[in-house]
């Protein structure tokens, strides 16, 4: 067996070879001796310098490696490695008829085997010409990079992306740099109020560098109103962090997320169609929780969503925060404390319910003052009363807070609440903001309008009678 602190194989035959050539150098044969030296080396036996095994070496070749050794003046021991042949790299049984076929069967099925490769080529080519071995086919495989590919859940659908791109381990320089963040289905049934057994999930949030859980929490559904729940305590309880990681789950995807992300300034990156491996770190926290944390809730009957979460928070505090990580060398806990904090400060609760939402625009209803969204109307101020295209800003599981927005500037104008008929019918009205511009004035009794009085002047001034003959009757009501 070699040891693997020994040097390469070329190391130790020169070696070798400057062992049994190296006194001929240093004491030069008197002429007509190196012939009777050399068959004098080529008697005995040395030890492989591979395989420790007995081996003799001929003259021929023990007269080589002297003249090498002996034109290198400056660096004999260089002379006598093993040099790289030729050809290598070539592969002469196999034709270009045949390296193309094998290249087009890869990129059509590069999950395949390289033994169901070499059997779908050769009846491909039916014999047409002298077919290679097994071991050639495989070692021009492996050499070219024609391996087979892992089942990754559908990476052959993500396009030529996967076999142009490396795949490589990465990590945050600073705490807070990036943050991961997914949603887990638990294997254990949780009882809900309904007396219905149901499987929760999971929302976990990790920091890249220090593999500190930020925030977890389990909910009925991944939802994005669950989800924004548990990142803005996340916020709340870590500062804000510069870049967020995240799958194209439709959560994670939702406008109200996203805009909420932009309006903190956190870059957010998701991670490539089904390639769930760029969020390694964020996967790996899952068996963690399902290992240890679940495993000792098994004999709990009666476990609902309060004790899992309540189970949850001291088994990450007490044991996963405090715990070395192989990787780390540390403890989650100590690699944050101790790292490079590039976080910022976390602003209020109310700011943070008001960034996670989206824009919509409406239509007023002139008619009473008021804007339909989803399905439910709500009052606009008579100061808006004249614009008929409203720029709205709510989330949509909560209608409790909306506002009205510029379009021009997105600042906030006011908020809109919504229609209280009740409230309405005592026949209370408020003022309007602007009456004294809006409210029409009362008619001058006698004026007649300025186009007409200009109408009957001009035909005046033509002297033409009047196109209609007078009957001269006396008035009705005379």
């Amino acid at each position: 067996m070699i040891d693997r602190g020994d040097p390469a194989d070329r190391d130790r035959w020169a070696r070798l070879r400057f062992a049994i050539i190296g006194p001929l150098l240093a004491a030069p044969p008197a002429k007509g001796q190196l012939q009777t030296i050399l068959r004098e080396l080529s008697s005995r036996t040395w030890q492989h310098p591979v395989t420790n095994l007995p081996v003799r070496f001929g003259l021929s070749t023990l007269e080589r490696w002297y003249h090498a050794a002996r034109r290198a003046r400056q660096d004999p021991f260089a002379a006598l490695k093993t040099r790289v042949r030729a050809d290598a790299g070539r592969y002469r049984a196999l034709s270009p008829r045949l390296i193309a076929a094998l290249h087009a069967q890869y990129r059509d099925h590069p999950r395949w085997s390289i033994k169901l490769h070499y059997d779908n080529l050769r009846a491909l080519l039916n014999d047409a010409e002298p077919f290679p071995s097994y071991s050639t086919v495989r070692s021009y495989c492996r050499t070219s990079g024609l391996r087979k590919l892992p089942n990754r859940g559908g990476v052959a659908a993500s396009g030529q992306w996967f076999a142009q791109r490396e795949i490589r381990s990465f990590e945050a320089e600073a705490v807070n740099g990036l943050w991961h963040l997914d949603f887990h289905q638990c294997s254990r049934s949780v009882l809900t109020k309904k007396a219905t057994w149901v499987k929760p999930v999971a929302l976990c949030i990790i920091d890249d560098r220090s593999r500190l859980i930020c925030h977890v929490q389990w909910a009925w559904s991944e939802t994005t109103k669950e989800l924004v729940h548990g990142f803005t305590q996340a916020l709340m309880r870590r500062g804000l962090p510069r870049s967020l990681l995240t799958d194209n789950g439709a959560a994670m995807i939702a406008k109200e997320f996203t805009n909420g992300l932009e309006t903190l300034g956190i870059t957010h990156t998701t991670t490539l169609p089904r390639a769930p491996y760029q969020n390694g770190k964020q996967e790996a926290i899952w068996g963690r929780i399902e290992g240890r944390l679940i495993a000792m809730l098994d004999n709990v009957r009666e476990l609902d969503l309060d004790l899992l979460n309540r189970a949850t928070h001291a088994w990450v505090e007490l044991e996963y925060h405090q715990t070395r990580h192989d990787e780390l060398g540390c403890s989650p806990l100590e690699r944050y404390r101790s790292g490079l904090d590039v976080g910022r400060e976390c602003p209020s609760a109310d700011s943070l319910r008001r960034a996670f939402r989206i824009e919509v625009t409406r239509t007023q209803r002139l008619s009473d003052g008021t804007v339909g969204l989803d399905g439910r109307r709500f009052e606009v101020p008579s100061q808006f009363g004249h614009v008929e295209r409203l720029q709205l800003r709510y989330a949509r599981w909560d209608l409790s807070c909306v506002d009205l927005v510029d379009p021009r500037s997105g600042a906030v104008l006011g908020p809109l609440y919504p229609l209280d008929k009740t409230a309405n019918a005592t026949g209370e009205r408020r003022v309007r903001a602007n009456a004294s511009v809006t409210a029409p004035a009362l008619p001058r009794q006698g004026e007649m309008a300025p186009l007409l009085k200009k109408l009957l002047t001009d035909f005046a001034a033509t002297g033409l009678p009047p196109p209609y003959l007078s009957d001269d009757a006396e008035d009705p009501e005379s």
